[in-house]
């Protein structure tokens, strides 16, 4: 793509929001992805894993490494949610991110914490890690690739969603 497109592009295009969170899940989202942005990893938002969970967050490492963010914006969220151990099993790392209205002693002291707003968010916990194999990582990372293109995608050509091609 050359530069004078990719700029055209990502002045003009924008995918249109997802309707499924909370104006607070998707501030929490946004600063988390400009945390993990700083940290050198690339994100992509509702992610879809193999066992037919979504994750909130999935960030790639240059390095290879895989974590997974679930956002929990308020405490009956996170009590009404206990699908977040099957994350685990696609990650080397998981974290919870908390918008900073809520405690953090609300999550397990074995997840990561993250407190995050629409501008930003800080790491008060990191998890242990959990190193995937390497069948596991692949195709994790093949997964991330295709949505990544999939999303790319979409903005060079948003009328394919309206048709239902992607």
């Amino acid at each position: 793509m050359s530069a004078a497109l990719a700029s055209a592009i990502s002045a003009t295009a924008i995918l249109p929001p997802d309707r499924r969170q909370s104006a607070t899940a998707l501030h929490v989202q946004r600063g988390v992805r400009r945390l993990y942005s700083e940290l050198g990893h690339v994100t992509i938002p509702e992610f879809s894993l193999a066992n037919g969970r979504r994750a909130d967050v999935i960030a790639l490492c240059p390095a290879g490494k895989l974590t997974i963010i679930e956002i929990k914006s308020s405490v009956a969220d996170f009590r009404a949610d206990r699908k977040w151990p099957d994350y685990r099993n696609y990650c080397d790392r998981f974290y919870f991110a908390i918008p900073d209205t809520l405690s953090t002693t609300l999550t397990p002291e074995d997840a990561g914490l993250i407190v995050a707003d629409a501008f930003g968010a800080a790491i008060l916990r990191d998890p242990a890690e959990h190193a995937l194999s390497g069948a596991r990582r692949k195709a994790v990372t093949l997964r991330f690739a295709h949505s990544a293109a999939r999303l790319l995608h979409a903005l060079a050509d948003p009328g394919a969603i309206r048709e239902g091609a992607l």
